[in-house]
């Protein structure tokens, strides 16, 4: 059989500090893809879909669910907090979904409990209180689940199926934990009994729906089947490649989502970068184009709530600033991008002059590609690139020739400075509002 005959496989990443609106791109892709896949990440996602109209939040499930007989898949490279997980398959039920017959949970994936979310909140509380300063987590227990799979000591969503196994590894990492919140924290101990009843609960509804989820991926695509690899967080909050320690504590780069599925980097066959038109940045961290978003009548203000700009899940204000080149280098080289889509095009409609950040001065040198220390991007002064602005609307518009020449112009020379092709442009929040070039299942 060749490649031909088989499926093809897309992943979608974001290359900048998240909320780059992935969760659309993905659920208009969806209908080319037999599945959606999950790979890194956990319910510290915030993915927002806007269909005809109708807007619905997702957080650890796929966004592929909103396609009627699309599969959706969680796999092992995702943290999965279960009572928070059958909470978003319950409210989406309500709103008239069927889930569990198309959710599909990889049996590798880590378990948050109440005391990985316990120590995510005391932790950032003692920075704050010691003047280390926030790293700007969720504190939804994302990082101190992933510490536990690293230390080789997780509990892991198999363990829901095996109650005594379950309860065993309870009482050894609940007293480790418990150690940690009372006498470094200062925080309140947990209580065993509480947690596993939850979880035994939790874990009847779970388990009709585990499964091997590599294999699976590999059915679809040996059946001609095609597979969408859906990303969280962006590739500047990534633990190795981001701004460190300002970061989120999973790999959110392409690469990762042949690891985090249980696939090999052979089925990995388009890399999608999603990149809004501008940027912008939630927590904490380096951010080298920021603007002031508190002031009215001033670009960033503009930005911020033209943009809507605020965390799915937080709710927090996201910073904004214009489009940095430099970053968005970084991320094609990592990822290996085959082509970009700009979305929030529309938010830049009526300003006067844009400006992209085209490198940066450092230590009296310039660069034109992000650094990988957080101080050195702290000590950046971006250099830009202005362009005239556009009085014409772009919400909605789907054909190319139809854009305002001056934004044609923008996003032509934002092609030509990052060297990647730019194959989809979004328009607005819904899933009709969007321009395509080339398409990433038949690129």
């Amino acid at each position: 059989m060749t490649q031909q005959d088989r499926g093809r496989n897309v992943v979608v990443i974001g290359t900048q500090w998240g909320d780059e609106g992935k969760g659309k791109v993905v659920d208009w892709l969806t209908d080319h893809a037999s599945g959606v896949v999950r790979f890194q990440g956990g319910h510290n996602a915030g993915h927002t879909l806007v269909i005809k109209g109708k807007k619905t939040a997702l957080q650890l499930i796929p966004s592929g669910i909103m396609r009627d007989g699309v599969a959706c898949y969680i796999g092992n490279g995702v943290v999965v907090d279960p009572a928070h997980l059958l909470l978003e398959i319950e409210r989406l039920e309500a709103a008239g979904l069927e889930v569990r017959s198309r959710l599909f949970i990889s049996e590798s994936c880590p378990l948050i409990l109440p005391f990985h979310v316990e120590i995510d909140r005391a932790r950032e509380l003692l920075r704050e209180s010691s003047g280390a300063g926030k790293i700007g987590t969720t504190g939804k227990g994302i990082g101190p689940a992933y510490e536990d799979k690293v230390a080789r000591r997780a509990l892991r969503v198999q363990d829901l199926k095996h109650p005594e196994r379950f309860a065993k590894k309870l009482h050894e990492l609940l007293e480790l934990h418990n150690f940690v919140l009372k006498g470094y924290l200062k925080a309140e101990a947990l209580e065993f009994q509480p947690i596993f009843d939850h979880a035994m609960r939790v874990a009847e509804h779970l388990k009709p729906m585990l499964a091997d989820v590599g294999v699976r991926i590999a059915a679809i695509n040996a059946q001609g089947g095609n597979v969408l690899f859906e990303g969280a967080q962006g590739t500047l909050l990534d633990i190795d490649h981001g701004t460190y320690p300002y970061v989120t504590s999973s790999n959110c780069v392409a690469g990762n989502a042949a690891a985090g599925s249980g696939v090999g980097p052979d089925k990995l066959h388009y890399i999608l970068g999603i990149t809004k038109a501008y940027t912008t940045r939630v927590g904490s961290g380096p951010f080298p184009t920021e603007l002031p978003i508190d002031q009215e009548g001033t670009i960033g203000h503009h930005l911020s709530t033209v943009g809507q700009e605020r965390g799915t899940v937080t709710g927090r204000a996201r910073r904004c600033g214009w489009l940095d080149v430099a970053a968005l280098k970084r991320s094609i080289l990592i990822n290996g991008v085959s082509g970009l889509c700009i979305t929030k095009l529309d938010v830049l409609d009526g300003l006067q002059e844009i400006q992209a950040c085209v490198g940066y001065e450092l230590n009296g040198e310039r660069i034109d590609i992000l650094p990988l220390d957080a101080d050195d991007i702290v000590a950046c002064r971006p250099v830009y690139e202005s362009f005239p602005g556009w009085s014409e609307s772009t919400a909605g518009v789907t054909r190319w020739e139809e854009l305002p020449a001056k934004a044609r112009s923008y996003l032509e020379r934002v092609q030509e400075l990052v060297g990647a092709p730019i194959d989809m442009v979004s328009t607005g929040p819904d899933r009709e509002h969007t321009i395509l070039l080339r398409h990433p299942y038949k690129a």
